[in-house]
This record gives C-alpha cells, structure tokens and sequence, in this order.
C-alpha cells in the first residue's frame, strides 16, 4: 500500500500548486485579468466534461500486458510533465487561449494518472475497511508532495528569490517527481485483474441503470460539494492571508505547511473512526468539524500567528477525512454495481466522480475571480484596496466553502451501503468468482 500510494505525490502537489499558486501567479506575475483567468478555467471544465468518462470506460476494458490500469497511469505522466512546463514556466503575454490549450492537456494528464490511481487502489483493496485504510494512506503519502510545493516560496524567499520564481520553481519540481514516483509504483505495485464475468453485454440502458443509481447520485452531489467548499477557499487563499489577515506572501505560502501536516494525520485518524461508526459518519463529521473551523479565522486578529497555524492544522486534519471517504466509499460502490451488472466499472464510477471534482474546480475559480472583480478587489501587487473590497473578500472567504462543505455531508443522510452491507456484496461475489477461477489474476 506504500509503494502504490507514492502515485499520489504528483497528484498532491500538482493539486495544491494550482488551486493556490498559479491563478495568483497568472494574475499577479503574468498580468492576466482576474476575469481572463476566471473564464479560461470554467471554459476548461466545460471542454473537459467529456473525457473523464470516455477514459473510465475505455480504461475498464483495457488489457494488456502490462495490466489494465497500470498502463494508463505510465502513459498519463509525460501529459501532466509537459503541461507543467509549459503553464508554470509560462512568460508574460499569454492569453485566453494559450491558457485553455495547456489547461486540457494538464487536466487530460491528472485525469488520466487520478483515475488510474484510484481504480487500481480499488481493485488492490478489496475490504471495507481496508479501503478506509489505503485511500487514507495515500492522502498521507500526498502529503509529501504538497509539502514540497508549499516549501518551495519559502525556500526561495530566503534565497532573495521572488514569488513568481518560486512558482516557476513548482513547476520544475512536478517535472522532476512525477516520473519518480509513477515509476517506482508501476514497476514495484501488483495489479488485481477481474476481467468481466461470461453473460450479455453491457448496453446502452445498463449505463443509464448506472449512473441513475441513487448511491452514485449521491456521491456525485457530495463530491461536487465537498470540492467546491475547499477550492472556493483555496482559490481566495493568499489574497485572503494577505489583505484579511495581514500576512506576506512568504508567510501566508508557510501556513499551508501545518494544513498538509493536519491532513498527513487526519487521513488515517479518519479511516480508524470509520471502523467504529461507518465511513459516511466520518465523513458526515469532518465536513461538519470543516464548516465549524472556518470561523476560526474571526479570531486570527493582528496577524496572530498560532492561531492561524491552528485553525490551518484542523482544516487539513478533517478535510483529508471527508476526501478520503468519498474515495473509499465509491469503491464499495463499485461492489455493488459488478455484483449486479456482471462487469467491472470502478474505471467508469471513479471518472464521474473525477468529473464532479473537476465541474466543482472550475466553478470555485470561475465564480470567485470574477466576484473579487464585482467587490472591487485588486489583485495586483502592491495595490491598494478599500476596506469594503476587504470586507466582501472576508465575507466570500468564510460564508462560501462553509455553505459547500455542510451541504456536501447532508448528502450521507440515510446512508446505507455500510460495513454490513458491504460485506453481503463481497461474500457473494467471492463465491462468483470462486465458481470461475481463471477470472481472477494478479500482474
């Protein structure tokens, strides 16, 4: 479980590094409008919509020597390496369309290493609560990359290096640990093979029986939710630090670090909760831990560091809870549905939860770049803004990923593929399978 979750180094860091660090970079470095910006990742997402489920379902049937979903991720490496340079090394001048051409590839890139990762982990672990365990270790070993990058500012300050080096220094580092670390996994990492059991194929209506499932829809909603909460909040991160809280860039980049420390022990804290209570009680209790902690920021007055540095440690530590449920949670899912339809779609289940993350991304940016614009925020360095620009900015800051988040855990209301349920489904497919051994192999 180690050695696979290493895959999440990239991924982590690439995460943070554009939620946090490129848009400002863009609009404060580059000088692209914050309007540009806004529209270019909306555009993206909506360009986007379509692949993440035409490669889920073309990643289910993929086999090869090499495995089913190990080939994709080596192939999804070189996409996201190339897009890195090109939007973190990017110069002056660039527009909308430069913007929207290296946002597909990037998101092409995460999209095809993320659903790799997340199908093969879920084939790896085949348990209720061993899933709660391998998708909260991983978001533990993602840590590490998104220490790396929120290090980065700081080292580099202290080198007398700017902040738009520092983002540049980013990009270089993505390029560097991708290849790394997606090798290390595919070549050290077994893979599970469950090809499709004998019956009649998957047709048009077994894919509207799928996506219909109430289970899905509900993950889907949440997973919608429970990114737009945190992506609103990072997107406004930095201005936020800066201009409400009253701290430098440098600084403000230094107090992710605790955050990413909160959610290297909050993924595996919350898969342990989940084997007393159930994961959609964990998840249900982070989101509401989440909301309740965002206001911790109303005390944070002066510049108070150590409460900052606290209301941050608690964020990451619930926030890698909820994600990692969501995770672990549609793998059980995934169960469920080649229980009932004879075939495995975990590629095609975790594409449209993939899909809701990337629709959440896109509007946490489109919809909060442009509010900063209509309150009359500028984000230029060095400008000067009005105390009710401040004010809005505060407001949008604390009231927005707080909605998102609370409404992302009202959606496990009634939830009832639990551990008991679960099990039923795994004992009656191990009894299929055990019918048909020659299903079942390992690479």
């Amino acid at each position: 479980m180690l050695t696979f979750s290493l895959a999440s180094l990239p991924i982590a860091g690439l995460g943070i590094a554009v939620a946090i660090f490129l848009p400002r970079y863009l609009a404060s470095h580059l000088a692209v409008s914050l309007t540009t910006i806004g529209a270019a990742f909306a555009t993206v997402r909506l360009l986007d919509i379509g692949v993440d489920p035409l490669l889920g379902l073309v990643m289910d049937k993929t086999v090869t020597p090499l495995g089913r979903y190990r080939v994709w991720m080596i192939a999804g490496a070189p996409i996201l390496m190339l897009a890195a340079d090109r939007l973190f090394l990017a110069r002056a001048g660039v527009g909308s369309a430069y913007l929207i051409t290296w946002l597909l590839v990037m998101y092409l890139g995460t999209s095809i290493l993320g659903l790799s990762f997340a199908a093969w982990g879920a084939t790896m672990a085949a348990g209720y609560h061993e899933r709660a365990r391998l998708f909260g270790l991983a978001a533990s070993v993602g840590v590490v990359g998104s220490l790396t990058v929120l290090l980065i500012p700081t080292v580099e300050s202290w080198l007398g290096r700017t902040d738009a080096q520092g983002v540049q220094a980013m990009g270089w580092m993505l390029i560097v640990v991708t290849p790394l670390a997606v090798g290390l996994t595919a070549s050290r990492t077994p893979e599970r093979i469950t090809p499709n059991a004998a019956g009649p194929g998957f047709g048009l209506k077994d894919y509207w029986t799928l996506v219909s499932r109430p289970a899905l829809i509900r993950l889907f909603l949440a997973q919608m939710a429970l990114t737009m909460g945190p992506g609103w909040l990072s997107a406004l991160y930095l201005f936020f630090a800066n201009a409400v809280l009253g701290f430098s860039i440098p600084v403000a980049a230094s107090l992710l670090i605790p955050s990413v420390i909160g959610s290297a022990l909050g993924g595996p804290a919350f898969a342990r909760l989940s084997r007393r209570i159930g994961k959609h009680r964990a998840l249900m209790i982070g989101s509401s831990s989440y909301s309740l902690g965002l206001f911790g920021f109303l005390l944070v007055i002066g510049g108070h560091l150590l409460i900052a540095v606290v209301v941050m440690t608690w964020l990451g530590f619930v926030q890698a809870g909820f994600t990692s449920m969501v995770q672990a949670m549609m793998a059980d899912v995934g169960d469920e549905v080649r229980l009932d339809q004879g075939e495995e779609r975990i590629g095609l289940l975790y594409a449209l939860i993939t899909l809701a993350t990337k629709l959440a991304g896109a509007f946490a940016i489109g919809l909060t770049y442009p509010l900063l614009a209509r309150i009359g925020f500028h984000a230029a360095e060095g400008a000067a803004n009005a105390p009710g620009a401040i004010l809005g900015l505060k407001l949008a800051y604390l009231i927005g990923p707080s909605a998102f988040v609370m409404l992302g855990g009202a959606c496990f209301i009634g939830w009832r593929l639990d551990a008991a349920r679960h099990g039923e489904i795994r004992a009656q497919l191990d009894a299929r399978d055990a019918l048909e051994p020659g299903l079942v192999k390992t690479i």
